[in-house]
């Protein structure tokens, strides 16, 4: 009796005919005329069906075939009374339901679906540029100092001299000035040591300390300065009493000023802390200077840089004479072009791509025309493969993962730079990679990990670090064989990793000249090293663009790159069980897939504070896509991007609503009157941020308007005014 009385109380719980009748009498009465009389038929029919409804007196038929005669409305409303006697396929179908329910990658919406489609990457014959890195000559073969020659072959461990060597030295060992372009990794920063060292050492008067820089050498970033300090302090070894120095962005002003004060023979600086102490410091002067080198001259001239340099040219211009000047950088520019023209005296040309250039010529003839010096495209290290993979936006962070984890910890040595386009994504990418990754193992059994878990080992570089902090992760990356950067075109530049294998290049940079540089931090020296680049689909043709420039890249293809995650059985489906995989069975590569997407969106969706930190690296991200230049525009357009299929890459469930009126307002910024040409507005506020976001990569954290303006508006960190004293 328990079901009979179970379906009378459901079919009871229904109004009854009776009071359906009477409610319908009183209310609808009165004549309707228009939308009211189109309500009163479909109440009639309501009423109607009420009025047919089963009478009082047939109540208890119902109750003698439950099963047969209730309505399905009825056995939904009364399932916990009929489950005994239900039949046991209905169990088992309501126990998959809710073994559905339970499965992790439910909650998202599916990442193969509704995606573009993947262009063919068609790619014509590409005859890359090759450049030979080393020659047969030995150092030996110069006339360089004795201890000199010693110091290179046992400290720096090097024999033979690389192409750019070669040319470079004899040129200016003989005094004359030069401009010179060579790939990334082929021993530039030798190229200008040993003849400085080889020059100041033989100096019939001997250097003191206490006469001040007879050298000045200019470079863009912090790292960069400290590498080139540690290069020709190993070359200063047997020459004690020459002493190197570094002024940078970050360290003590006070403690650089009693440097300067005590005397610094080789003077190494980023610009802006260099026209910092020009200004500020009475302790220095350039009377005897006698080498200006400009190391990464491209870079040193961009944005914010440029009137730096030109305060430095002439504070040596008014207390120096003559001197010889070096302009190196792996690529040339426009602005390298004007540079030269003001800084250098009837220069030799050297650049090592196929054919050597060694002109005695009037520069102007060559300095005139750079394009003729890159009519033959860029030069790529031989031993340098290089890759690209098409991938929707949707999948981007989780074939990002899956290639971490195929490279760094299921193959064995391998060590990795991630490129990002904003120090937001930088911080994002490592707390989320460092979560989400490297957090699930250390909660299993170590006897469960193919590896060791120390070969996921997530580092991060960026400008808004602190000073101490940055070159404490420079070291610590330097000295591992194995980990995974990430970080931001500060690292792009001169600075030489040792054992990097893998360079991956998440957002596509701006050049193809920032394409080369961050490639070159692999396959140095003649090593072996590969890069990745990462596109969508609506990037695609920018595979054509680096094709242009003799550059040549090999399709992966991203279902491969996921397949990584076969070998990682914390992201196993549900369905599958405790089998074992056998081969990359598709279905099973695209649930693993989901599953690590919803932990990192669980991860995200954790709290207020991580959904609004994803939101602020994917405003940044979307900001440092409005900056590519004119001439990428049709492949890198903020038009062509699906705002809710980015977000999924950033781990958000859904596009946010206010994005576009956070990102158009800054907070903390004061409300000003409008200004006539609103347009005129616009345009300034993009070139300040530009300007803002370029200074934050290679800022030497001193001067420079737009800090200025942030520490007025209170957008500073706390600690920088502590910094700058």
């Amino acid at each position: 009796m328990e079901a009979d009385e179970g379906l009378i109380l459901n079919v009871s719980s229904l109004p009854s005919p009776e009071s359906h009748h009477s409610a319908g009498h009183k209310t609808f009465r009165k004549p309707l005329l228009g939308k009211d009389k189109w309500q009163s038929k479909t109440l009639k029919r309501k009423l109607q069906w009420a009025d047919e409804g089963t009478p009082a007196k047939q109540k208890p038929k119902l109750s003698v075939s439950p099963i047969k005669k209730c309505t399905k409305e009825a056995n939904i409303c009364v399932k916990g009374n009929l489950s005994s006697k239900s039949p046991p396929k209905k169990h088992s179908t309501d126990r998959q339901n809710e073994s559905l329910r339970s499965r992790p990658f439910i909650k998202t919406s599916c990442l193969f679906k509704n995606n573009p489609k993947i262009p063919e990457i068609h790619r014509g014959g590409v005859k890359q540029v090759q450049e030979k890195v080393f020659t047969s000559d030995s150092f030996s073969q110069l006339d360089l100092h004795p201890h000199l020659i010693s110091t290179i072959t046992i400290v720096l461990k090097m024999s033979s001299m690389t192409s750019v060597q070669k040319q470079t030295i004899p040129v200016l060992l003989k005094g004359k000035d030069a401009l010179v372009r060579s790939q990334t990794g082929s021993g530039k920063t030798l190229a200008y040591g040993i003849p400085l060292v080889q020059s100041l050492q033989g100096m019939k008067s001997k250097i003191q300390r206490s006469d001040g820089p007879y050298a000045l050498i200019l470079v863009p970033t912090r790292e960069l300065a400290l590498q080139s300090f540690d290069t020709v302090q190993k070359l200063l070894k047997p020459f004690t009493w020459i002493v190197p120095g570094v002024l940078m962005g970050g360290e003590k002003r006070k403690s650089e000023k009693a440097r300067l004060r005590k005397g610094i023979n080789i003077l190494i600086s980023t610009p802006g802390r260099l026209v910092d102490h020009i200004k500020s410091t009475k302790c220095i002067h350039f009377r005897r200077i006698q080498w200006l080198i400009m190391d990464e001259a491209d870079r040193i001239l961009d944005m914010g840089f440029e009137k730096d340099v030109t305060v430095i040219l002439n504070a040596l211009n008014a207390e120096s004479g003559r001197r010889q000047n070096v302009l190196l950088s792996a690529t040339l520019t426009e602005g390298v072009t004007r540079l030269a023209d003001i800084s250098l005296h009837d220069p030799v040309s050297i650049a090592i791509v196929e054919e050597t250039w060694d002109r005695t010529t009037p520069e102007q003839e060559v300095i005139g025309s750079p394009a003729h010096m890159e009519e033959g495209g860029f030069a790529i290290p031989e031993k340098l493969k290089q890759h690209v993979v098409v991938v929707p936006s949707k999948l981007r962070l989780v074939t990002l993962a899956a290639f971490i984890l195929g490279k760094c910890k299921f193959e064995k040595h391998h060590k990795m730079i991630v490129f990002f386009s904003s120090c937001e994504q930088v911080e994002f990418h490592y707390k989320l990679l460092l979560k989400v990754l490297l957090g699930g193992q250390e909660a299993e059994e170590p006897e469960c990990l193919p590896l060791s878990s120390s070969h996921l080992k997530f580092l991060r570089l960026h400008g808004n670090m602190e000073q101490e902090e940055r070159t404490a992760v420079f070291q610590e990356f330097l000295q591992s064989k194995t980990g995974i950067l990430l970080c931001t075109d500060v690292a792009a530049r001169g600075l030489d990793l040792p054992q990097v294998t893998w360079i991956v290049q998440y957002n596509a940079p701006a050049s193809p000249a920032e394409y080369v540089h961050r490639i070159g931090r692999t396959a140095r020296i003649g090593c072996h090293g590969n890069s990745l680049l990462i596109l969508t689909p609506s990037e695609a043709e920018y595979v054509n663009s680096l094709a242009s420039h003799k550059i040549n890249v090999s399709e992966m293809k991203m279902e491969d790159i996921l397949s990584n995650l076969m070998k990682d059985d914390r992201f196993k489906g549900h369905q599958w069980g405790t089998k074992k995989s056998r081969g990359t069975n598709p279905q099973e590569v695209r649930e693993r897939a989901t599953v690590l997407q919803t932990e990192f969106e669980n991860y995200v969706h954790s709290g207020e504070g991580t959904v609004q930190w994803a939101k602020k690296a994917l405003q940044s991200f979307l900001r440092s896509y409005t900056t590519y230049p004119k001439t990428l525009k049709h492949i890198f357009h903020i038009k062509s991007l699906h705002l809710g299929h980015v977000a999924k890459s950033f781990g958000l469930r859904d596009a946010p609503q206010n994005l576009s009126a956070s990102m158009a307002a800054s907070p903390g910024k004061k409300t000003k009157l409008q200004p006539k040409r609103p347009d005129l507005r616009r345009k300034t506020q993009g070139k300040r941020r530009l300007a803002e976001i370029l200074r934050s990569e290679y800022s030497s954290g001193m001067d420079s308007g737009v800090s200025k303006v942030k520490r007025k508006k209170g957008h500073g960190k706390p600690g920088n005014k502590k910094m700058l004293s």
